[in-house]
């Protein structure tokens, strides 16, 4: 996807990526220069094989790139060879608190496991044990610490979570940490797991590191503001949901910051009046109604882009 000429804006400039080492999950180059890839978790019981995969479909169709499954019972467990196997992405299974999943997981075919060394019990007696059947099934292990589940021992001699106690309790794959394995985004979010996905894509598009997107900036309203942006914005939203093409949309609800905002989009509209001013490229264009702005935007952002293909 080549991007549209954005004129006076520019992509962040950033600094060098760190160098790390490469790992496969999946068929997904991890790390060592590869794109930043993005990943969410499922929201459903996955136990459910249907319904897992359905979400999962839906992830994949957002853009996600690796997905993780949550592995809480024998019953999740037993499902994980067929959503493996199904999956249109590589999956992570999430362990916790037992051990045995870890291994069922690798056996399942999985891409990679999550593991939480302050929550599995007698992790360090398997240490050895969960390397090895890791590496002998080429799978990667994906450390996991929180402040919420630190081991015992180590919120006793910290006193509390600390920064410390977090690094202290990875340090048993710390040579991993070292190698600095990773260069992946997931966006956790009280929502829907394919809004992460589109988070997590906006910020990356948005610091350069991934083609950009449809991103549509609105105002947050207030007393000044003659339309119901709220409404507006999301028609807008709807009409170019499936809008193949990177363009910047400004969605303004009055005169004051809306003319500015609307010129430094690739198309924009100021509201107010019942009316609205249609800008492409920073240049007014046309005035139209308030309940003809959603198809004058989408009809203009077609002109636009067919216009930039015909010269590319």
């Amino acid at each position: 996807m080549t991007a549209l000429d954005l004129g006076m804006l520019s992509v962040p400039v950033q600094q060098p990526r760190r160098r790390s080492r490469q790992v496969l999950v999946g068929d997904v180059p991890v790390g060592g220069g590869a794109p930043v890839s993005v990943q969410s978790m499922t929201t459903t019981l996955t136990a459910d094989v249907d319904a897992t995969l359905q979400q999962i479909a839906e992830l994949t169709s957002a853009g996600c790139d690796i997905v993780r499954v949550a592995v809480p019972s024998q019953d999740d467990a037993d499902a994980l060879p067929v959503i493996a196997r199904r999956s249109t992405i590589p999956v992570i299974a999430d362990i916790h608190f037992q051990p045995r999943y870890v291994f069922a997981a690798i056996d399942a075919g999985c891409a990679a496991v999550r593991v939480n060394p302050g929550n599995i019990k007698k992790f360090d007696d398997k240490i050895r044990e969960i390397a090895h059947a890791a590496e002998q099934a080429r799978v990667p292990i994906r450390i996991g610490v929180n402040a919420g589940s630190l081991d015992a021992r180590l919120l006793t001699k910290h006193g509390k979570a600390t920064p410390e106690a977090l690094v202290e309790s990875a340090l048993a794959f710390g040579i991993l940490l070292a190698e600095g394995i990773g260069d992946t985004i997931r966006v956790s979010l009280t929502a829907p797991p394919v809004e992460e996905v589109k988070v997590g894509t906006q910020i990356l598009s948005a610091l350069g590191l991934r083609p950009r997107t449809l991103e549509i900036v609105s105002c947050p309203s207030c007393g000044r503001a003659q339309v119901d942006v709220y409404t507006l914005t999301t028609k807008i939203q709807a009409a170019f949901e499936d809008f193949p093409h990177p363009l910047r949309v400004a969605v303004m609800g009055c005169v004051v910051n809306g003319p500015g905002e609307a010129r430094e989009a690739d198309l924009g509209v100021s509201s107010g009046n019942g009316k609205g001013q249609i800008f492409v490229k920073g240049q007014i264009i046309k005035t139209v109604p308030e309940h003809q702005i959603v198809d004058t935007l989408l009809d203009e952002a077609l002109k636009l882009t067919a216009r930039h293909e015909a010269r590319t």
